[in-house]
């Protein structure tokens, strides 16, 4: 191990001193990891009409498939987040890509709706393992005053992803009718190369610039704040408590957008062919600029509440509007809005106040179970969302629903004591 100077190291042995250009490698490889986990995810939205043709499925069952990958993903969080900070949050990664993209590989070989189902599962599993351990290393990595911005940086993979799954499958499958399994059979092979990649190119136990030049006198300081802490120490922590009640809301109000406006546009809009997936995109693109922007106030402000209280309003009108009007020109103008305010753009702002007060050995089993808790709504929203579809003939009361909750989050988080950092005991 090399080190940048004489000063005793802020971690215990085995860290890694990285240069200031580290964190920059960091982000553009975890950028690329959220554009093939949501393209992944949301080349299955455009083709459910023609997946329900080919099983004679309905509407809930449909929302089933979908309620069945983010099962297996939410209950993988924890134990994930778990095994990173006990044998290393890099490993974790790399093993469940590699996994994630050799299951997408047989979803899209296998026939029968029973096989496809069971591999949609194990490909959740194999999702399950990034997002704590991800986080974890990307704020070990990220100086501090770039923590929100960075982390939105690799939050916008999500809307680059979510955009490229829509448009892989309308154009491949709505437009020049190829096979609805040829899309999965495409992701699976840059999936399995970037899992390798995490692997050899990421470090464990970084000590930024920052952290170099630590007197000796602070190591207790130091000792104290990457101890490691029970998950039941965690989910006695009111301010997380708070922020998973708000992550629970805001995502299920996006799995419901990114879950059903594809064939919302197509059964009751009248949206054919590439339009469906170029309308679709309006979220994932309007929410780079909303993340980015947000994330570097939130850096300068430094006020999450003031923040939350600003977003959560706008994305819950939009996703009401997005259901309610009729009008090309205001549906566009509904989905812009929720892309720049809604979950992609609220995210990096709950990620930051997590990571403030969780403790850092424990960070990646505090940030996977913040998305264990937001990720559990991921499993209702979709078969909620189809089954009121199929009782109503219609998708907007599920829209509005959603609606409902993210202003519910919003009321819960009004509670938490911004300024107060409980110690862990």
């Amino acid at each position: 191990m090399s080190q940048t100077n004489k000063a005793t190291p802020r971690v215990v042995d085995g860290a890694t001193y990285v240069s200031d250009k580290y964190w920059w490698k960091t982000v553009a490889l975890f950028f690329i990891g959220w554009v093939l986990m949501y393209a992944d995810r949301t080349i299955l939205n455009p083709i459910m009409p023609q997946i329900a043709e080919e099983f004679n499925l309905s509407n809930t069952q449909l929302g089933l498939v979908s309620s069945v990958f983010f099962l297996t993903y939410a209950i993988t969080q924890i134990p994930f987040g778990v095994i990173g900070d006990k044998y290393g949050r890099k490993l974790v990664i790399a093993i469940g890509f590699v996994f994630m993209g050799i299951a997408t590989f047989f979803s899209g070989i296998l026939s029968g709706f029973g096989m496809f189902m069971i591999f949609r599962a194990l490909t959740g599993m194999g999702q399950g393992s990034y997002y704590g351990p991800q986080y974890a290393l990307s704020t070990e990595a990220i100086p501090t005053k770039h923590l929100t911005l960075g982390n939105a940086i690799i939050n916008s993979g999500m809307a680059l992803g979510t955009s490229g799954g829509y448009l892989i499958s309308s154009k491949l499958v709505l437009e020049n009718g190829e096979h609805w399994t040829l899309p999965f059979k495409i992701m699976a092979i840059p999936t399995v190369i970037v899992g390798f990649l995490f692997f050899f190119l990421l470090k464990e136990k970084v000590v930024r610039p920052e952290d170099q030049n630590v007197s000796t006198e602070n190591d207790h300081i130091v000792s104290e704040s990457i101890k490691k802490v029970s998950v039941a120490s965690i989910f006695r922590n009111r301010n997380l408590v708070l922020t998973f009640i708000m992550c629970f809301c805001s995502i299920y109000g996006f799995y419901v957008v990114l879950t059903w406006l594809p064939q919302f546009l197509q059964v009751e809009r009248g949206f054919e062919g590439t339009r469906v997936g170029f309308i679709s995109s309006l979220v994932p693109w309007a929410s780079i600029p909303g993340a980015l922007i947000f994330a570097f106030l939130s850096d300068k402000v430094k006020r999450t509440k003031l923040f939350i209280f600003i977003l959560v309003p706008v994305a819950a009108i939009s996703i009401f509007a997005i259901a309610f009007v009729t009008s090309q020109t205001l549906l566009i103008i509904a989905l812009i809005a929720y892309g720049l305010t809604g979950k992609l753009a609220i995210d990096p702002i709950l990620v930051a106040f997590v990571s403030k007060n969780a403790p850092k050995g424990s960070l990646s089993t505090a940030l996977s179970a913040y998305n264990f808790i937001g990720m559990s709504s991921s499993i209702l929203a979709p078969f909620l969302t189809g089954f009121i579809s199929d009782q109503f003939g219609s998708m907007q009361l599920g829209f509005y629903l959603a609606a409902a909750l993210l202003l519910f989050g919003m009321i819960v988080f009004s509670f938490v004591r911004e300024d107060e950092v409980v110690a862990f005991k």
